[in-house]
């Protein structure tokens, strides 16, 4: 006999007839629409679609959530070095899917497959090491993020809005469209 117990509404395994029906009532008109992005690390992609940020750190928007001050992206960066020092207004996940990373605030390492979680409130400085060529990273940032410097006057801001904003400039600018981000808006 199994140890597994079956819970009502678990996910389990189903062979029965209805099992793959699709949903049969209408979509609720409050829902949006999926985002569905292929292709995250295709590096024979379309290049534009990176947002440059400063010569070597550039991001790629997955969803910009203005209606819920939430943003998901992926960032690339293409040197090592000091990239920022900020504080978190709510929690952050990151998911490293190429390189590595850590903060000069904390002991441990964010290699290509880390997941990390960052509380509201905390500061730290981001270091891209010196045998890094490439790292990417996939942030989901509630609320803002505020730049620092080391005593923790604010220097710069950045958020879902902030984020549209220099996507849809950038778009624009590269021959893509400034409503190309719309796909990403929520």
């Amino acid at each position: 006999m199994s140890d597994v117990r079956q819970r009502v509404g678990a996910p389990a395994i189903q062979d029965d007839a209805t099992a793959r029906l699709p949903y049969q009532l209408p979509a609720s008109p409050d829902v949006s629409s999926d985002v569905i992005v292929p292709d995250l690390l295709d590096d024979d992609g379309d290049d534009r679609i990176w947002v440059p940020q400063s010569e070597h750190v550039s991001f790629r928007p997955l969803l910009l959530s203005t209606s819920n001050g939430y943003y998901v992206n992926l960032l690339r960066v293409r040197r090592s070095g000091v990239l920022s020092r900020h504080r978190h207004a709510g929690p952050v996940h990151a998911h490293v899917l190429r390189g590595r990373w850590h903060y000069l605030e904390h002991d441990w390492v964010a290699e290509t497959g880390t997941y990390a979680y960052e509380s509201p409130g905390e500061v730290h400085t981001l270091i891209v090491p010196d045998d890094v060529t490439e790292m990417i990273t996939l942030f989901h940032v509630t609320g803002g993020l505020v730049y620092v410097d080391p005593y923790g006057a604010p220097i710069g801001y950045e958020d879902a809005h902030t984020k549209l904003a220099s996507a849809r400039q950038h778009y624009a600018d590269c021959g893509l469209g400034a409503d190309y981000v719309d796909r990403f808006v929520r």
